[in-house]
């Protein structure tokens, strides 16, 4: 069996470095290793690390994500490498299921995405795993991208790619590495198979803060890569309508507002339907996996509250796109 190699960059996760490593090493496979890149983290990350049988490099200066997986897997020993993050619990049998599905389809870059059950238990965090679940298997033979939470490919793949773009946005560097290599001719594989367990600890804040970055930087990336209407994982077709439907009742309200023409009421709950049909599979997910009321509370959020934030960082970012042109 090929050996593999488990890349996490760290960078102030004291809180969830521990148990990611708990999770990695009890693993059910004969011959892997776990190497930590520490970005230069501030709080007690690296004394955690250090009490692991884990491979520890630490780096002298921040330097971001990228730059950390990409000096782990320079460091690597391993066939294979299995990219995820600080906060994510491999499954026991998360490895063994990345070296069957490498071993069957070759030369790929294989993909998987997070539980459905997250490892905290609030509303927040169960929305987010649901949804990010849905949207990045939905599409499983020919996905837009592989994230970084959970990404195995060759070594001498990734070595001869020249890796992760360092010099980029915050986030979103899983994204071009995917589509730079989609473009070399590899293919992308998404297995709902290949899962790690997030740990989101989201409140309702930190889920409107995280739903702003995402679209603010999604549209930057977006615009310059020419793709602003694919539908790209969690960059999903029911996303981007949902936040158009957001629009236009907000449209129709003021129109009815303004001009007290009663056609413009008739059409909202018109809009809206048109939202919940295209968006049936996902609130699906949230039944199927949390029942009825999870269900109702995930509509209610998803088609009322989470448009705000992505619209407010859409702006944003096409704002911080036009200025630097």
């Amino acid at each position: 069996m090929p050996s593999i190699s488990i890349v996490i960059p760290n960078y102030n996760m004291a809180g969830t470095i521990g148990i990611c490593l708990e999770a990695a090493l009890a693993s059910e496979y004969d011959d892997f290793e776990v190497i930590v890149v520490d970005d230069n983290s501030s709080d007690n990350s690296v004394d955690i690390i250090k009490e692991f049988p884990c491979r520890l490099i630490c780096l002298y200066e921040n330097a971001g994500a990228s730059k950390a997986r990409n000096i782990g897997a320079q460091n690597s020993t391993g066939d294979i490498i299995f990219f995820t993050d600080a906060d994510c619990l491999l499954q026991k049998d998360t490895l063994s299921a990345a070296r069957r599905i490498i071993s069957k389809e070759g030369d790929i870059v294989l993909g998987g995405t997070y539980t459905v059950e997250p490892f905290d238990k609030d509303f927040f965090s169960r929305f987010q795993s649901v949804s990010i679940n849905y949207s990045e298997t939905k599409n499983t033979a020919d996905p837009d991208y592989i994230a970084t939470h959970a990404m195995a490919i060759h070594s001498r793949t990734f070595k001869e790619s020249n890796g992760f773009p360092e010099d980029f946005l915050p986030m979103l560097e899983d994204v071009e590495f995917s589509h730079r290599m989609k473009g070399a001719g590899k293919r992308l594989v998404m297995n709902p198979d290949i899962k790690v367990q997030h740990v989101f600890n989201f409140s309702f804040s930190r889920s409107l803060k995280n739903a702003f970055k995402k679209s603010r930087y999604w549209i930057i990336y977006s615009l310059s890569n020419k793709d602003l209407t694919a539908d790209s994982g969690c960059a999903s077709s029911e996303l981007k309508f949902n936040v158009l439907s957001f629009f236009v009742t907000l449209l129709l309200l003021a129109s009815w507002a303004v001009f007290q023409q009663p056609l413009s009421l008739y059409l909202i709950p018109l809009t809206l339907t048109l939202n919940i049909a295209l968006s049936r599979k996902l609130i699906m997910a949230f039944y199927r996996e949390n029942g009825t009321v999870f269900a109702i509370l995930s509509l209610l959020y998803w088609i009322v509250v989470y448009p705000v934030p992505v619209c407010a960082g859409g702006i944003s970012g096409l704002i911080s796109a036009l200025l630097k042109k």
